[in-house]
């Protein structure tokens, strides 16, 4: 065992040792490459596994080239000497100034790779795995020894880098300790005492001279094959998919910010390039409704004071073909949201209040695309189903909602507009004034919920008559009417209106449901028992774009009553409607003298009515029947048609 002493040169700070000639170190590295490969085996940590310590190891000793310039060397050795410091002669290894300065550096690299990784600080260069020597598809390690070589390397494996550098100074450098202490120190050993002390029993020096530990005589075996199989179809895989990304990503007018508020492009074709190809939006002739066969959205011209601007367009069909998660989508009930099958019509571009708006047709639906006028990295997107309108749906489309008011975009044969509130029906419309492109002032839209106070309503004239249409939270207004199924009508009389200003604070119930139309009918009078007047029956059916889920109201009108009372509905029914325009219903009801009666009428269709149950017998001939009946009777009512079959109540 040495005997750790403290050298003379203890008490001052070791001298550094100077950095040769480039190619005095590169000699040197050559000269004695298999002996510096073997120091760094040694030292590097046995944790790493054989394979990657001999290639480390081989790194470490290929770095060690210091980063100098010819004859550099030769000049820090002449000040070395003038300091006090006395050249080593060339000859041996030991005494190889060239070496020693190698030697120095792959020991100091071979420590600090032994230093554990952490996020506290960056990594050093030989912490890391070698960008070379590389060797792919084989696991290289040293010759295997015996037993004394391999409790030797067991031994190795249980002392800190320091101490195998202590041993490796020693044992196969030949070093005296006090050169070893020197060495250790200028490696940046904190204590290089207490490593040499940890060195173990020179005894086993000569096993470190055993091919057991000899990275430069190897043998090679396959890495794992199947796992690197895997690896490779996994690698081809990734390849492919980032190839096929670059490309997509690289193809021209692709990417996000030409687009807005558009998602990445997720696949392209002649079909779907055409459809968002801004150029190639279809635009129709300003008179084309005149001569048209059809009228409706198809025949309506490109109008708007943006219809021009090609980046405009693009970002609306970018974002109609691939919603952003930025973008805020809504569709009405049966309007499906996917991309343009072709290239759509443009209806309207412009600015209108704080908002870009665009307005699209495809034939099937009318989509309006808006985003802020001070950017695109939001936008809203609207669908809704217009399919086989004609020029009695195809009156507006809403432009705009700001702070409950609503802007619409008129048809090109409107000449007029009116606001009508429809609770008022003896007063007359407010006329509106329309802008140029047919675009009407904010006017107050109805509210959905709370006190029902008014209800505004649109008189649009045009093309020979006078249409009325309200706002249901769609981009299409529903059209109003009166009259039996099969035979509606303009809500145009003083009648119709006083009928409509009973029932409009019922609309809320068919609110944004893709209503295209609500037709009123009053199918019954009936004169009420002890006097007390004649009320009123009605039905109500809003018939949607996509010709399912109608809902069908009945309303009970009591004289008197400023609102109509709701006594039945049905959704998806086809009562009070063209295939069946029949409908029968009832209610409980109260006269002025305090007596309930079970009210029920039909139309002209029932020939008998009938009520049982909850204590209450009665029939009546004809399409109206009343019964006495207890309060909070629950009763079954029937009615049999003039052909004799038998029907129910609307349900």
């Amino acid at each position: 065992m040495l005997n750790v002493t403290a050298p003379d040169t203890a008490t001052r700070p070791p001298s550094p040792v100077p950095p040769p000639d480039v190619e005095l170190a590169e000699a040197a590295i050559v000269e004695h490459y298999p002996r510096l490969v073997r120091l760094a085996y040694l030292v590097l940590p046995p944790a790493l596994g054989r394979n990657r310590r001999v290639l480390t190891a081989h790194s470490l000793a290929q770095r060690a080239l210091p980063r100098g310039r010819r004859g550099a060397g030769a000049e820090a050795a002449a000040a070395a000497a003038v300091q006090g410091g006395v050249p080593g002669q060339r000859g041996t290894a030991g005494a190889d100034p060239g070496y020693a300065y190698v030697r120095l550096r792959v020991l100091r690299a071979a420590l600090e790779a032994g230093i554990p990784l952490t996020f506290k600080a960056l990594p050093r260069r030989a912490q890391l795995p070698p960008l070379l020597p590389q060797v792919w598809g084989l696991r290289l390690f040293p010759r295997s020894g015996g037993a004394e070589e391999l409790a030797l390397d067991q031994w190795l494996a249980t002392l800190d880098g320091p101490g195998r550098a202590a041993c490796v100074l020693r044992a196969l450098e030949r070093l005296p300790e006090p050169e070893v202490l020197r060495v250790l120190a200028e490696a940046g050993v904190a204590n290089p005492a207490a490593a040499v002390a940890e060195s173990g029993d020179p005894a086993n020096d000569a096993l470190f001279a055993s091919p057991e530990f000899d990275p430069c005589v190897l043998q090679a075996r396959p890495t794992d094959l199947l796992r690197r199989r895997r690896f490779g179809r996994a690698g081809l895989a990734a390849a492919a998919a980032l190839a096929v990304c670059g490309a997509l990503l690289a193809l021209p007018g692709g990417g996000w910010g030409a687009d807005g508020a558009a998602a990445p492009p997720y696949a392209l074709n002649a079909a779907a390039e055409q459809a968002l190809d801004p150029g190639k939006v279809v635009r129709v002739a300003p008179t084309a409704w005149r001569t048209s066969s059809r009228t409706g959205f198809s025949t309506w011209p490109a109008r708007g004071d943006r219809t021009d601007d090609a980046e405009l367009l693009r970002r609306a069909l970018a974002v109609w073909a691939r919603p952003g998660r930025t973008v805020v989508a809504s569709a009405t009930p049966g309007t499906p949201p996917g991309p343009p099958m072709g290239p759509p019509q443009l209806l309207f571009a412009g600015a209108v209040d704080q908002a870009v708006v665009v307005l699209l047709y495809d034939g099937l639906r009318v989509v309006r695309y808006a985003e802020p006028r001070a950017g695109t990295s939001v936008a809203a997107l609207d669908f809704a189903r217009t399919d086989a309108a004609s020029a009695e749906s195809a009156t507006a489309l809403v432009l705009s909602r700001v702070d409950g008011n609503v802007r619409y975009l008129t048809a090109p044969w409107v000449t007029g507009a009116g606001l009508r509130d429809l609770l008022k029906p003896g007063d007359a419309p407010t006329a509106l004034k329309l802008g140029k492109d047919g675009v009407t002032p904010p006017v107050a839209s109805p509210a959905p919920t709370g006190s029902c106070t008014g209800w505004n309503a649109l008189a649009l004239t045009g093309g020979g008559a006078t249409r009325l249409v309200t706002d249901l939270g769609e981009l299409t207004p529903a059209r109003l009417t009166s009259g039996a199924p099969g035979a509606e009508r303009d809500v145009a009389e003083g009648a119709e209106l006083g009928d409509w200003s009973r029932i409009a604070c019922l609309l809320p119930s068919v609110r944004s449901h893709g209503v295209r139309s609500v037709n009123a009918w009053t199918y019954a009078k009936q004169p009420l028992p002890e006097g007390d007047g004649t009320a009123t029956w009605l039905c109500t059916r809003a018939e949607t774009w996509a010709g399912t889920e109608d809902r069908v109201q009945a309303q009970f009108l009591a004289p008197g009553a400023p609102l109509a009372a709701q006594a039945a509905k049905a959704e998806g029914s086809p009562a009070c409607g063209a295939r069946e325009p029949r409908v029968l219903a009832g209610v409980l009801w109260k006269s002025k003298a305090g007596q309930w009666y079970v009210l029920a009428a039909g139309s002209a269709q029932f020939a008998s009515l009938s009520v049982s149950g909850g204590g209450v017998t009665g029939s009546a001939n004809g399409n109206r029947l009343a019964v006495k009946a207890p309060a909070g009777a629950q009763v079954e009512l029937a009615g049999k048609l003039t052909d004799g079959t038998k029907a129910g109540v609307l349900r």
